[in-house]
C-alpha cells in the first residue's frame, strides 16, 4: 500500500497560486477545481486559505480546465497543460455585473458559506454506499462512530434535518442507519446552529452543530426509500428479516416510516438509544450552574457488547410527520415502538485486589432472558406569526414494560434465580416563547415539566442457604424454608418544573448584556419494602437486625432553587469574552420516619467563556464554570434497599450538595487548503464534598452493605483528546488519542484509600476514497487501562487491528468485507483474543434499477464469544460473552 501511495504521488504535480479580486485583495474560501479535459472528470479540488492561496494535485502531461469561483464574483475558467514540473498560476476574479454566465461543468465538492459547509455527496461516493452514515464517513472532517453519533471537527452533531425538517427530532442514529444514500444530493453542516433565529446573535452556539440533508431531484414530492426482505439459516435455526423504510417530502409536509423485524441481531433501536433519546428536550436551567439528579430506577439489565448476544429477536416501528398548513405554523410529531427478546450467556471472573479485606474471589455463570417493550409518542407545535414572535410547545410521553429472568451460578453463593421487572412511564412538556421588542431588546421564556413514575420489582431465590446465612440473619429472613426467596417492591414518583425568563439588551454591535431569573422545583416520593416468599407461596415481612430494623421506606423529598443570572458579552477583534455570575437560593428537605431534615443556603456561581477566532475556520475556546450538584431521593432513603441479592444499600438523610470547578480548553481547525482537520480538547474537574459510598463486606463473603457520605476529600479528574485528519489525493489518514485520569476516595471495611485510574486510547486509520477503484480502510486501536487501587495496581492492554474493503465490480456487483482482531492482555500474558469477519455481495443490474439482491455472511469465523474487562473500586473482572454463531442470509431489496 505504501508503494502504491508513493507511486501515486510521483505520478502527480501541483498547481498552485493565489486568487484575488479586481483590486488585488486575496480571497479566502474561493473554490478551485481541476477538470481533466480528456476524461471530463473532476481530478482535484481545493479552497483558498486566508492568504488566497490554493494547491491542487493533478496528473503529469495532461490538459486541464481550471474553474475558480467566489460568491458575488464572476467565475473564471483557465486552460492549463501540465508537464513534468509544478505550475504556479495566479487568478484574478472580476465583479459579476453581467447576465452572462459560464456553464459549470462540475459542482464544487465542498463550498464554505460563512458558518455553513456544503458537501456535494456525489463528489465523494463510489456507488457502494447504502445509508447516510456511509456517505458521511467519506466527507472530510465528518465521522460517524459505532453508536451512530455524527461528529464534525470533534463536536457531536445535535440535530439532523432533511430539507429543513427535523428527522425524528434530529436523532442522528435513526438518520445515519436509515436514510438511503442514493437520495442524498447535498450535506449541509450548520455550525454555530441556533434553534431560535431571534437568539442566534446573543447566545454562544460554538458547540452547536446541525446537519441538513438536501434531497436529489426526483425525491421531492414523491415517495422514496426501500423495502428489504431476507431469509437465512444458522445451525437449524431459520432466520428472517423485513425492513421497510419509506419517506415522503414536499414543501409543506413530510412523512417518514421505518420498520424492522428480524432475528439476526441487527438492532434498529437499543435500550440505550431509548433512554438516551431526548426528543429534542433541553433543560432551561442547563447553564444555570445547578445540577439536580432525579436518579435512575431502571432494571439492572445486562448490557450487550457491540450489540451482540447469544440470540436477539427485535421488532421496531417508527413514524415521523411534519405539516405546515401555513407559513406561520408548523406541526410535527413521531411515534416509536420497539420490542425485543434477548438471550445472553456470560462467564465472569472477579478478583478483589486487596487480600487484607478478606473478600473471596468469585467466578459466576449466567443465562439471562430479557424482554423489553418500549414506546414513545411526541407532538410538537411551532407558531411564528412574524420575525419578532415565536411560540413552541412540545409533549413527549414514554412508557415501557421490561423483565429480566436470570439463572445464575456463583462460586461463593451457589445457584440463584433472579427475576426483575418494571413498567415505568413519564410525560415531559415544554413551552417556550421568544419575543423581540426591537433591535435592542429580546425576551425569552422557557418552562419544562416532567412527571415520572417508576416501579421496579426485584426477586432472588438462593438455593444455597449456607452461603447466605449471615446475610439472611441480618435481613431477618425465615431460615426454615428450602431456600431464601427474597423480594423487593419499589415505587418512585418524580415531579419537576424548570422555568426561566431571559432578557437581552444589545448595547452596540460588539456587546450585549443578559439578565436571567429562573427556578427549579422538584418533588420525589419514594416507597420500598423488602419481604420474603415462603414455601407455601405466602409472604413474610422481614425485620432486619441491622440498620435499626428499617427495611422499608416512605420518604418525601423536595428541592427548590431560585436564581438570578447576569452575563456580559464583548467582542474585541478576534476575541469574544462572556463573563457571568449567578446567585442561587437553595432549599432542600426530606421527611422520613417522623424526622425532618432541611438544608437551606445561598451560593454565588461564576462562569466565564472566551472565544478566540483565529481564522474563519480556526478557533480556540476556553470555558470555566462552578456548579452545584444535588442528589436524588434514592441516596437519601434510610431504609434498606436491595440493589441486588449481594448489594444492600442504606441511604443518608443528611447528604449535602457537592461543588465542582470545571475548566476546559478546545481547539479546532478545518483547513481545506492543505486538506487537514485538527481538533483537540483538555479538561479538568475538581469536586468538593462529592457523594461517595462506604461499603462493609461480610467476612469471607461478597455480600456488602453500603451507605453514601459526603467525602471530606476532593475528587479530581482530567482528560485530554485530539484528532488529526489529513487527505493526500484519494488517501485519507487520521490519528486520534484520548487520555483520562480520575482520582477518588473510598471507604471499604472502615479503611480509607485513594484510587487513581488512567486510561489511554490511540486510534489510527488509513483509507482511500476512489470513485471507481476499490476502496479500503485499515485501522489500529491500542488501549491501556491502568488502575492504582492503593494496595495494588493492575494494567490491561487491548490491541485491535481492523480492515474494511469495498468494491464496485463491473458496475453491477458490490462486494464489502470487514475483519477485526482483538487481543486482550495484562502485563504478563494474553488473557484472550477473538476475531470477527463479515462479508456481503450484492447485485444491481444498473445504478437506477429497482431490484437489488444481496448475499450476506455474518461471523464467518464462527467466533463463539468475546471478552471484555472492567475495573471496580476494589476489584477487577473479566467477562466472556457468548454471541450468535456464523450465519448466512439472502436479501432482496426493492427501491421505490
Amino acid at each position: 500500500m505504501l508503494l502504491f501511495v508513493v507511486n501515486i504521488n510521483f505520478a502527480q504535480i501541483k498547481i498552485e497560486g493565489v486568487v484575488k479580486d479586481s483590486i488585488g485583495n486575496p480571497l479566502e474560501l474561493a473554490n478551485v477545481i481541476a477538470i481533466n479535459q480528456k476524461t471530463q472528470k473532476l481530478d482535484s479540488y481545493g479552497i483558498t486559505n486566508s492568504d488566497g492561496r490554493f494547491k491542487l494535485s493533478v496528473e503529469k502531461n495532461a490538459s486541464y480546465k481550471l474553474q475558480v469561483s467566489y460568491i458575488g464574483l464572476k467565475t473564471a475558467q483557465i486552460e492549463i497543460n501540465t508537464t513534468e514540473v509544478d505550475i504556479n498560476n495566479n487568478v484574478t476574479l472580476q465583479n459579476d455585473n453581467t447576465l452572462d454566465t459560464i456553464e459549470l461543468v462540475y459542482e464544487m465538492p465542498v463550498v464554505v458559506k460563512g458558518d455553513t459547509i456544503v458537501y456535494n455527496a456525489d463528489s465523494f461516493t463510489s456507488g457502494t454506499e447504502q445509508k447516510l452514515g456511509d456517505v458521511l464517513n467519506k466527507l472530510p472532517g465528518v465521522e460517524v462512530n459505532d453508536d451512530g453519533e455524527i461528529q464534525v471537527e470533534g463536536k457531536t452533531v445535535g440535530k439532523v434535518m432533511v430539507e429543513g425538517k427535523d428527522f425524528f427530532d434530529g436523532d442522528s442514529k435513526l438518520a445515519t442507519k436509515n436514510i438511503p444514500a442514493n437520495a442524498i444530493d447535498k450535506v449541509e453542516v450548520l455550525k454555530n446552529y441556533s434553534e431560535v433565529g431571534q437568539l442566534s446573535g446573543v447566545t454562544n452556539n460554538q458547540d452547536n452543530i446541525a446537519i441538513n440533508i438536501k434531497l436529489k431531484q426526483g425525491k421531492k414530492n414523491f415517495w422514496f426509500g426501500n423495502v428489504t426482505a431476507g431469509l437465512g439459516d444458522s445451525k437449524n435455526n431459520t432466520l428472517y428479516l423485513a425492513q421497510p423504510k419509506l419517506f415522503y417530502y414536499s414543501p409543506d409536509h413530510s412523512i417518514n416510516f421505518i420498520g424492522d423485524l428480524n432475528n439476526i441481531g441487527e438492532i434498529a433501536f437499543t435500550r440505550r438509544d431509548y433512554f438516551n433519546f431526548t426528543g429534542g428536550f433541553r433543560s432551561p436551567s442547563r447553564s444555570s450552574g445547578t445540577n439536580i439528579n432525579l436518579g435512575s430506577n431502571d432494571l439492572g439489565f445486562l448490557s450487550m457488547q457491540n450489540n451482540r448476544a447469544k440470540d436477539i429477536n427485535t421488532k421496531f416501528g417508527a413514524a415521523n410527520f411534519s405539516y405546515s398548513p401555513k407559513k406561520t405554523l408548523d406541526v410535527s410529531g413521531f411515534a416509536i415502538f420497539s420490542s425485543s427478546k434477548t438471550e445472553l450467556q456470560e462467564n465472569n471472573a472477579t478478583i478483589y485486589t486487596d487480600p487484607s479485606l478478606g473478600i473471596p474471589n468469585e467466578n459466576t455463570e449466567s443465562n439471562t432472558m430479557q424482554r423489553s417493550d418500549l414506546g414513545m409518542l411526541k407532538f410538537s407545535l411551532k407558531y411564528k406569526p412574524n420575525t419578532n414572535n415565536q411560540l413552541d410547545y412540545d409533549i413527549l410521553a414514554r412508557t415501557s414494560k421490561e423483565s429480566q429472568d436470570q439463572l445464575f451460578y456463583s462460586s461463593v453463593n451457589g445457584n440463584i434465580n433472579v427475576l426483575e421487572k418494571s413498567s415505568p412511564f413519564s410525560i415531559n412538556q415544554n413551552l417556550n416563547y421568544y419575543y423581540t421588542l426591537n433591535d435592542k431588546n429580546i425576551f425569552a421564556f422557557e418552562v419544562q415539566h416532567l412527571l415520572q413514575d417508576e416501579d421496579p420489582f426485584y426477586n432472588a431465590f438462593l438455593e444455597d442457604k449456607a452461603g447466605y446465612t449471615n446475610t439472611a440473619s441480618a435481613l431477618g429472613l425465615n431460615s426454615s424454608q428450602l431456600g431464601y426467596d427474597i423480594a423487593q417492591d419499589k415505587r418512585v414518583k418524580s415531579n419537576q418544573v424548570d422555568a426561566k425568563l431571559d432578557y437581552w439588551n444589545i448595547l452596540n454591535q460588539k456587546s450585549d448584556i443578559n439578565f436571567t431569573i429562573g427556578t427549579i422545583y422538584s418533588k420525589q416520593d419514594f416507597n420500598s419494602n423488602i419481604f420474603q416468599f415462603l414455601d407455601d407461596n405466602s409472604t413474610f415481612e422481614t425485620t432486619p437486625t441491622i440498620n435499626n430494623g428499617l427495611d422499608y421506606n416512605d420518604i418525601s423529598y423536595t428541592f427548590n432553587d431560585v436564581y438570578l443570572g447576569l452575563h456580559y458579552r464583548l467582542k474585541s477583534g478576534i476575541f469574544t469574552f462572556t463573563p457571568g455570575v449567578s446567585a442561587h437560593a437553595y432549599s432542600s428537605k426530606n421527611n422520613q420516619f417522623n424526622i425532618n431534615f432541611k438544608d437551606n443556603f445561598f451560593r454565588v456561581l461564576p462562569d466565564f467563556n472566551m472565544l478566540l477566532q483565529l481564522k474563519k475556520s480556526e478557533q480556540i475556546t476556553f470555558n470555566y464554570a462552578m456548579r452545584t450538584s444535588f442528589t436524588d431521593v434514592n441516596q437519601l432513603a434510610r431504609g434498606l434497599v436491595l440493589n441486588n441479592y449481594k448489594s444492600i444499600f442504606s441511604g443518608n438523610q443528611e447528604l449535602e450538595s457537592a461543588l465542582a470547578h470545571n475548566v476546559n480548553l478546545s481547539y479546532f481547525s478545518f483547513n481545506m487548503f492543505n486538506y487537514t482537520n485538527v481538533n483537540a480538547r483538555i479538561s479538568y474537574t475538581k469536586t468538593i464534598d462529592r457523594i461517595r459510598t462506604t461499603a462493609q463486606f461480610e467476612p469471607g463473603s461478597v455480600v456488602n452493605v453500603s451507605s453514601p457520605i459526603n467525602s471530606g476529600f476532593a475528587d479530581e479528574s482530567a482528560s485530554a483528546s485530539g484528532r488529526a485528519q489529513k487527505t493526500i489525493g484519494k488517501f485519507r489518514a487520521s490519528l486520534s488519542g484520548n487520555f483520562s485520569y480520575n482520582k477518588f476516595n473510598q471507604l471499604v471495611n472502615n479503611r480509607a484509600s485513594v484510587n487513581e485510574n488512567y486510561s489511554q486510547t490511540y486510534t489510527t486509520t488509513l483509507g482511500t476514497n476512489f470513485r471507481e477503484a476499490p476502496n479500503f480502510e485499515i485501522g489500529y486501536r491500542y488501549v491501556i487501562q491502568d488502575n492504582d487501587q492503593g494496595s495494588s495496581r493492575t494494567k490491561f492492554f487491548t490491541k485491535a487491528p481492523s480492515i474494511q474493503f469495498d468494491a464496485l465490480i463491473l458496475k453491477s456487483f458490490t462486494f464489502k468485507t470487514k475483519y477485526s482482531y482483538t487481543n486482550f492482555s495484562n502485563e504478563t500474558s494474553t488473557i484472550n483474543n477473538f476475531e470477527f469477519w463479515d462479508a456481503s455481495l450484492s447485485y444491481k443490474k444498473k445504478k437506477d434499477s429497482k431490484w437489488e439482491y444481496e448475499l450476506k455472511a455474518t461471523n464467518l469465523l464462527d467466533t463463539k464469544s468475546q471478552n471484555t474487562s472492567n475495573t471496580g473500586n476494589i476489584s477487577v473482572s473479566a467477562t466472556e460473552y457468548y454471541i450468535q454463531p456464523r450465519f448466512l442470509t439472502f436479501r432482496l431489496r426493492y427501491e421505490l
